[in-house]
């Protein structure tokens, strides 16, 4: 994908996008009652002021089916009108079959296929980049991508570093193959770059799973996490960039994983990308995990911030380490 070549190449383009929010809003003054904590310490660490906590009985699989029938309804399309259901994701509603197959029951679908990435909070952009693959190599034609979480069911109650970051929601978006010519102008998907290091694990992970038969719960050291997001955002950022035939002043919008305000000023400025050009919806939602990108790129577009033709960067680490970016022009 070579900015500076012109031959026809197939590019993913972004037909429709959707999200979709539990109903239940958590502001963080309601943790001052449990823990000692105030909305003043959680604003001034993080920018978070809100979150949404998934109803009890509502699932992972719900809350993606909603915001897929959102990007469907954007994309003017039909749940059989797609080939593939890419679902990102570390809580799922079950160990096994995927969230993603069971996104595809709900949504009434009886062709394509459907499958989870596991990334953590990079799980969007490894799905995105995943889709693109697939479409530039003739497997679908069109692919439902998204990012749902219901991190809630994964916290520590009594420990304010983290409880107070996550919430939950999902985000989709509908690709569809198209034509360019094989130039940065192109619209659709026009680079990626991914990466992970498990030599990191114990920086963010949840102590559960299979292997000890519980749910478990999330831990993270927030330090570590900050610096090697820090380090390594901009830099990803700046390879899918380069891989593109472009650079930080050819960029309208970056839509980082919303985690911490801090993380998302710094990136922008290591970037040297002002924040006025930067989709932040943190305050709002929360750290939502593999949600938090679709999230911000469905809210963009309701915003009236992302526009068509516009140059977009989403970054995005998580648990693993694992992190990468996108580039696409809407």
């Amino acid at each position: 994908m070579d900015g500076n070549t012109t031959a026809p190449v197939v590019r993913a383009l972004i037909r429709g996008v959707g999200h979709y929010l539990p109903a239940r809003v958590v502001p963080n003054a309601e943790f001052a009652a449990t823990l000692d904590t105030s909305d003043e310490w959680i604003r001034a660490r993080t920018g978070i002021e809100r979150r949404h906590f998934a109803a009890e009985g509502q699932g992972t699989s719900d809350l993606a089916a909603r915001a897929a029938r959102a990007a469907l309804a954007d994309a003017g399309l039909q749940p059989d009108d797609i080939d593939a259901v890419i679902l990102a994701t570390s809580t799922p509603d079950l160990t096994f079959p995927s969230a993603a197959t069971m996104v595809q029951a709900e949504l009434g679908m009886t062709r394509g296929f459907a499958y989870d990435v596991q990334a953590v909070c990079a799980g969007f952009v490894f799905a995105l980049a995943n889709a693109d693959a697939m479409i530039r190599a003739g497997l679908a034609r069109r692919a439902l991508v998204i990012g749902a979480e219901t991190f809630s069911r994964l916290m520590d109650w009594t420990d304010r570093s983290t409880c107070v970051l996550f919430g939950d929601g999902a985000g989709a978006v509908v690709l569809e193959a198209g034509q360019g010519v094989g130039s940065a102008a192109d619209r659709g998907v026009l680079s990626a770059d991914l990466h992970s290091d498990g030599r990191y694990r114990a920086a963010l992970y949840v102590d559960g799973g299979v292997s000890t038969g519980t749910i478990g719960h999330l831990r993270m050291q927030g330090k570590e996490v900050f610096r090697h997001a820090i380090e390594k955002l901009a830099e990803t950022a700046h390879r899918a960039l380069d891989k593109a035939g472009l650079t930080g002043a050819d960029v309208d919008w970056i839509v980082p994983h919303q985690a911490n305000l801090r993380i998302i000023a710094a990136t922008a400025q290591r970037m040297q990308v002002p924040m006025d050009r930067v989709v932040v919806t943190v305050q709002d939602h929360g750290n939502t995990s593999a949600a938090s990108i679709p999230l911000a790129l469905s809210v963009g577009r309701q915003r009236g911030q992302i526009r068509d033709g516009d140059l977009v960067v989403a970054e995005a680490i998580g648990g693993g380490l694992a992190w990468g970016s996108v580039v696409l022009r809407w």
